[in-house]
C-alpha cells in the first residue's frame, strides 16, 4: 500500500513537473509572463521573462508561456526610385533578416511582433524601401551600376538603427537588379557593347587571319615537301632509266664503235682518191681551160677598144652634123615666124573688117525685122478692130460665118463621141442617125463645146482692139483660119 502510494505520488509529481516544465527549441524564445521578472538590458517593470535554448518551470494558471520564432525571414524588395539625375529606376532586391539573439532584441521583437509575426515582412520592406529611395536619390545611375556594394552598405547602415528598435537584424541584403524604363542604362551600355563587339570581331578576324596564314604556310610546306619528294624520285628514276639504257645499249654501242672505225678508214681512203682525181683534173681540164679563157678575154678586150674608138668617131661626126642641122633649122624657124606674124596681121585686119560688116548687116536686119513686126502688129490690130466692129453691127452673121468655116472641126469633134462604139443598132434608119448626131452636137457633146469656145474667143477679141506701139508686139489671139 505504501509502495502504491509512493508510486502514485511519484507519478503525480512527474505529471505535475511535466505540466510545469517548458523547453525552448533552438529556434525559439520562450516569453513567460505573469510574475515580476528582471531582464538585463530591459527596463524595469517589463513583467516577462525570456528563455532561449533551455527549459524552465512555469506555474500553470499563474504564468503564461508564449513562443517567438527566431527563424530567418526573407522579404523581396521592389522599389521605384529617382536618381540624382532625375532618371526613374526600379530597384529589385532581397533582404534576409531575423529576430536578434540577444535578450533586448527578443524583448523588442516580442513587444512588436508577438501576435503579428505574419506582418513582419511588410514592415521590414517599408523601412528598407524608404531608406533605399533616399540613398538612390543621392546617387547617379553610373554610381549605382558600378558600385552596388556601396548602395547595399549604405542601405543597411541607415536602416540598422530602426531595425534594432524592432529587435531585428539583417543577415543579408542584396540588390539583384536595377531596371531603367527610359533606356538610359541600355544607352550607357551601347558604346561598351559596340566596343566589345568590335574587339571581338577584330580578334576573330585576327584569329581567322592567323589560322589562314598558318594553314597556307602548312600547305606550302606540304607542297614543297611533295615537290622535293617528287624531284628526288624523278632523279632516282632517271638514274635507274639511264643505267638500264646504258646496259641495253652496251652491245649496239660496241658494234657502232666498230662500224664507226670502219667508216673513218673508208672516209680517209675516199679523201685520198678525191685528191688524186682533183690533181688529175687540174692537169687535164683546168690548165687548158684557163689558157683558153685568157685568150678569149684578150680578144674581147681588143674588140671592145676598137668599137669604142669607132663609136667615139661616129659620135663626133654626129655632133657636127647636129650642130649644122640646128643652125639650119633656126634660120628656117626665124623666117617662118616672120611670115606667120605677117599673115596674122593680115588675118586680123580681115577679121575686123568682116566683123564690122557683119555687125552692120545684123543691125540692118534687126531694124528691118522690127519694122516688119510693127507692120504685122498694126495690120492684125486693124483686122481685129474691123472684126469687132462687124460683130457689133451683125453678130449673127459673123457667128454663122465662123461656124460655117469650122463645121468640119465641129463635126469631127462630135463624131469623136462615137469613137469607142464598135457596133450600134439604129431602129429608125437615116432619120435616127441624124437625130443621134444632132443630139451629140447640141446636148453638151464635144462638138458643141468646140462651138462654145469659138463664140467665147470672138467675145474676147474686142478687148484687144488697142493698136500696138512701135516697140510692143500684141499677144497672140485665137483666130479661125
Amino acid at each position: 500500500m505504501i509502495a502504491a502510494i509512493s508510486v502514485g505520488g511519484i507519478l503525480v509529481l512527474t505529471a505535475v513537473f511535466k505540466a510545469m516544465w517548458r523547453v525552448a527549441e533552438p529556434n525559439q524564445a520562450l516569453l513567460i509572463s505573469g510574475a515580476r521578472h528582471r531582464t538585463d538590458g530591459v527596463d524595469e517593470g517589463m513583467g516577462f521573462r525570456i528563455v532561449t535554448g533551455r527549459g524552465t518551470l512555469v506555474i500553470p494558471g499563474v504564468q503564461a508561456v508564449r513562443r517567438l520564432s527566431l527563424d530567418l525571414n526573407e522579404a523581396d524588395l521592389a522599389v521605384d526610385c529617382v536618381t540624382s539625375q532625375g532618371i526613374p529606376v526600379h530597384v529589385k532586391g532581397v533582404v534576409i533578416f531575423k529576430v536578434g539573439d540577444d535578450l533586448v532584441s527578443i524583448a523588442n521583437a516580442a513587444r512588436r511582433f508577438l501576435d503579428q509575426q505574419g506582418n513582419m515582412n511588410a514592415r521590414v520592406h517599408n523601412i528598407l524601401a524608404g531608406h533605399l529611395r533616399s540613398i538612390v536619390g543621392s546617387l547617379t545611375v553610373e554610381e549605382m551600376i558600378r558600385d552596388r556594394e556601396r548602395l547595399t552598405e549604405q542601405t543597411r547602415a541607415t536602416s540598422g538603427h530602426e531595425m534594432e528598435k524592432l529587435g531585428l537584424t539583417i543577415d543579408s541584403l542584396q540588390i539583384q537588379e536595377i531596371e531603367d524604363p527610359t533606356g538610359y542604362i541600355k544607352a550607357l551600355a551601347a558604346p561598351h557593347t559596340a566596343a566589345v563587339q568590335r574587339d571581338a570581331r577584330i580578334a576573330a578576324a585576327a584569329a581567322e587571319r592567323e589560322a589562314t596564314e598558318a594553314e597556307a604556310e602548312a600547305n606550302a610546306r606540304k607542297s614543297e615537301a611533295i615537290r622535293n619528294s617528287n624531284i628526288q624520285q624523278a632523279g632516282y628514276q632517271a638514274e635507274v632509266d639511264q643505267a638500264n639504257a646504258t646496259a641495253k645499249l652496251a652491245g649496239p654501242l660496241a658494234e657502232a664503235a666498230a662500224r664507226q672505225e670502219v667508216v673513218v678508214q673508208e672516209t680517209k681512203v675516199a679523201e685520198l682518191e678525191a685528191r688524186k682525181r682533183e690533181q688529175q683534173l687540174q692537169v687535164d681540164v683546168r690548165k687548158p681551160a684557163d689558157a683558153e679563157a685568157y685568150k678569149t678575154v684578150t680578144l674581147a678586150q681588143a674588140q671592145r677598144e676598137s668599137k669604142v674608138h669607132e663609136a667615139e668617131a661616129a659620135a663626133k661626126e654626129t655632133e657636127l652634123r647636129a650642130t649644122a642641122d640646128a643652125m639650119r633649122v633656126k634660120a628656117a624657124a626665124e623666117a617662118e615666124a616672120a611670115a606667120t606674124r605677117a599673115r596674122g596681121l593680115a588675118s586680123a585686119e580681115a577679121t575686123r573688117a568682116t566683123g564690122e560688116a557683119e555687125a552692120a548687116a545684123s543691125k540692118a536686119r534687126g531694124l528691118a525685122e522690127a519694122e516688119a513686126a510693127k507692120a504685122r502688129g498694126l495690120a492684125e490690130a486693124e483686122a481685129i478692130k474691123a472684126r469687132a466692129a462687124a460683130l457689133a453691127e451683125n453678130q449673127e452673121a459673123v457667128i454663122a460665118q465662123q461656124l460655117a468655116e469650122n463645121w468640119p472641126e465641129i463635126v469631127k469633134a462630135g463624131a469623136g463621141a462615137f469613137a469607142g462604139v464598135d457596133h450600134m443598132v439604129v431602129l429608125n434608119g437615116a432619120e435616127g442617125v441624124n437625130d443621134l448626131l444632132a443630139k451629140a452636137l447640141t446636148m453638151g457633146g464635144t462638138g458643141l463645146g468646140l462651138a462654145r469656145q469659138l463664140l467665147a474667143s470672138m467675145k474676147e477679141e474686142p478687148a484687144a482692139t488697142e493698136p500696138a506701139t512701135a516697140n510692143h508686139v500684141p499677144p497672140q489671139q485665137v483666130s479661125i483660119q
